[in-house]
């Protein structure tokens, strides 16, 4: 299904965060069916592992992983500094995050701390790390990060996660101008809805919360994306022959954004005892995402 030659990639090294699930799963095996070398980093190594297999049968190519925690800085450097032993990595996907529907008022500080975290900082992280690299070697780069189109607009209900991918668009910008220069472009995607297991379980905890911000039939296009659609804008970035296209953001989300039902909004119609159903909901995701571990 791709417009791409297979080989297209021959010879990139690339590292996609959270690449063990969901998205970054997805967006691995593109990059790995396209010639590229891919490594994938999470926390849970039974996943991760898992995840190398599919993303090698599906794509015919290669994949390694490494397990870190994107929060922790020293980490994140450490895994950049074994990464760089087998070669310099070519381009970063920031895809790690972290995300779920509250009240804002309900929200603790840990909470916060750590979507804030996964996301903001552990994209921050990993794009310094890989920066400072390809800098001192005067060698060129690309990173691209995921993002939503709340970036633009905002969404109620979602405000940790709003906050930081927002944070990540600015740093695209702000980089794209400071490290332009030196050969390192800055992109990034703001897919709308393409269904995975675990996001899906924080987003539509239950039958009360989903709203048009994750409804098919209030998307344009009146579908949900489709995971090639969204690889081949991934490959696309990647590309040596894509290398004026810095400091955007590009969303693919059939023009979801551009309709009002694209936020979480409508959830302020939920009783107390919806929320209640939710969080229990939440809760045994989390275990049952911990116990994957």
């Amino acid at each position: 299904m791709s417009p791409f030659r297979s080989d297209v990639l021959k010879g990139k090294r690339i590292l996609v965060t959270g690449g063990g699930t969901g998205l970054g799963k997805e967006m691995s095996v593109g990059f790995a069916a396209h010639g590229a070398h891919v490594a994938i980093c999470g926390r849970r190594e039974q996943v991760l592992a898992d995840a190398c297999a599919e993303i090698a049968r599906r794509s015919g190519g290669t994949a390694e992983y490494r397990v870190v925690n994107i929060r922790d800085a020293e980490a994140v450097d450490a895994m950049l500094a074994d990464l760089w032993q087998g070669g310099p990595l070519t381009g970063l996907v920031n895809n790690a995050g972290a995300n779920f529907i509250a009240p804002t008022e309900s929200i603790s500080h840990r909470a916060y701390d750590a979507v804030r975290a996964t996301v903001m900082d552990g994209s921050f992280y990993a794009t310094l790390g890989c920066g400072k690299r390809w800098i001192a070697g005067g060698t060129k780069g690309t990173v691209v990060s995921n993002l939503v189109t709340w970036v633009w607009s905002g969404s109620a209900y979602v405000v940790p996660c709003a906050m930081a991918k927002t944070a990540v668009h600015a740093m695209t910008m702000s980089l794209a101008a400071e490290w332009g220069p030196k050969g390192i472009r800055l992109n990034a995607v703001a897919p709308g809805p393409f269904p995975t297991e675990n996001a899906w379980e924080k987003l539509n905890p239950i039958p009360g919360s989903s709203v048009g911000a994750t409804q098919p039939d209030k998307v344009p296009l009146r579908r949900y994306g489709e995971m090639d659609e969204l690889r081949t804008i991934l490959v696309f970035l990647m590309l040596d022959e894509c290398s004026y296209v810095n400091g955007a953001t590009i969303p693919i989300d059939g023009g979801h954004r551009l309709t009002a039902p694209s936020t979480f909004a409508e959830l302020s119609d939920m009783s107390a005892e919806d929320w209640a159903a939710a969080r229990e909901t939440l809760r045994k995701s989390a275990e049952k995402e911990r116990q994957g571990r």
